[in-house]
C-alpha cells in the first residue's frame, strides 16, 4: 500500500511546488486585472496612458503600449 502512495504523493508535491514558484507571476503573458492595473500605473508614473495597440488583441499584456512618454 505504501509504494502504491509513493508517486502520488511525489506528484502531488511537484505539482504544489510548481504553483509556489508562479505565484503572482505572470507566465502566460495573458492581461489579466492585476497585470494591467500595474502596467497603468507604472505609464501613469510616466506621465503616459497604457492602451490596446491598433490590432492588438486585448487578452495579452504585450498587445498593449504606454502612449505618451
Amino acid at each position: 500500500m505504501k509504494r502504491a502512495l509513493a508517486p502520488a504523493l511525489t506528484a502531488l508535491a511537484l505539482g504544489l511546488a510548481a504553483c509556489a514558484e508562479t505565484q503572482g507571476a505572470n507566465v502566460a503573458g495573458t492581461a489579466d486585472y492585476d497585470t494591467l492595473r500595474r502596467a497603468s500605473a507604472d505609464c501613469a508614473a510616466k506621465g503616459g496612458k497604457f492602451v490596446l495597440k491598433d490590432g492588438g488583441d486585448s487578452q495579452y499584456i504585450q498587445d498593449y503600449v504606454c502612449k505618451g512618454t
